[in-house]
């Protein structure tokens, strides 16, 4: 066996698989949409064959994409896969716990978070918040222990968990009128536009950070973002002009930073803990909404760099697996 050989995490979500090394020299983000991509198999083996690692520690949150009847068949999909390129490997439940193939893997389902939350709070009692391309994960952990609720289903009715994400949040899920002038306009329900076309044209997110399918396929330029954006109040750039835009999404981002430092606030109160650990891609707007609620905010990317920050899940579990 290489003792040299990194010792490895895997994250593997329903639109983004990220691998990160305990050394963090290895920090990837790829793009496979379960739904829609059978890849997932051939990914993981090319890995395994690049990294060869000596041990190998995986979360998931794939298990809910919508190709699968229930989260147990999705489970099972992606430890077939895991299993088959990494015959060691060593999965993370919600309680914290490694187990193997033959335990209960009804726990492993979105798991990911207790991963980094474990991490992120072993030095101090903090919220721990990881805001991706597609949700929001707010932990509360005390005393090194988390303190959230074990599943998704229960996180989304006590603000732990936000379906909202920098990228691919459409934006009617997240608001239903825009304000131009005077007047508050309604929202079409299409697929439109998403978050990422917002913080694209604010200057949040460069275009290579813009990893997701476009709504409408094209490309990932201001243009393009801005007109997919004045489609959602049923317009085009031929009657909205940029600054007209520019007001649409300024008012998508300042929607989401609001709702997102609410439930810091109410997370905050309930707990007693006035500091804020933010990750993930949308670390920019985790810090504005822990001025926003008044609370103290520390950014991973400060501690581990932004690389690192991006994928934090991923390099949580190479921690932990690295102490069993």
């Amino acid at each position: 066996m290489n003792r040299d050989a990194p010792i490895i995490g895997i994250d593997i979500g329903g639109a983004n698989t990220k691998i990160a090394s305990l050394d963090t020299h290895v920090a990837e983000l790829h793009y496979i949409p379960m739904w829609k991509d059978t890849s997932l198999p051939k990914k993981l083996t090319e890995i395994a064959q690049r990294l060869s690692p000596l041990k190998l520690g995986v979360v998931m949150t794939g298990e809910l994409a919508d190709c699968f009847s229930d989260k147990e068949q999705g489970i099972r999909f992606i430890m077939d896969a895991v299993d088959a390129a990494f015959p060691n490997a060593l999965y993370l439940n919600n309680k914290g716990e490694f187990i193997k193939a033959s335990g209960d893997i009804r726990s492993l389902a979105a798991a990911n978070w207790t991963a980094s939350a474990l991490v992120a709070g072993k030095e101090e009692d903090c919220i721990f918040v990881d805001l991706g391309s597609t949700t929001t994960d707010l932990i509360p952990v005390k005393n090194g222990r988390p303190l959230a609720q074990e599943t998704d289903f229960k996180r989304l009715g006590r603000h732990e968990l936000l379906y909202r994400g920098i990228l691919r949040t459409n934006i009617t899920a997240l608001m239903n009128r825009i304000e131009l002038g005077s007047i508050q306009y309604r929202l079409s329900s299409e697929f439109f536009a998403q978050t990422a076309d917002a913080h694209l044209l604010l200057g949040n997110i460069k275009p290579e950070d813009y990893t997701c399918d476009t709504a409408d396929g094209s490309d990932k330029s201001q243009e393009d973002a801005a007109r997919r954006l004045a489609r959602v109040v049923c317009a085009d750039t031929s009657e909205l002009d940029n600054k007209e835009i520019m007001i649409i999404a300024s008012q998508i981002y300042e929607t989401q930073r609001d709702e997102l430092a609410e439930s810091m606030n109410i997370l905050a109160s309930k707990h007693g803990i006035n500091n804020i650990v933010g990750a993930g891609l949308g670390e920019f707007l985790i810090k504005d909404a822990a001025r926003q609620a008044g609370l103290s905010c520390t950014l991973l990317s400060d501690i581990y760099g932004t690389a690192i920050s991006k994928v934090f899940p991923a390099y949580a579990v190479a921690y932990l697996v690295n102490e069993v």
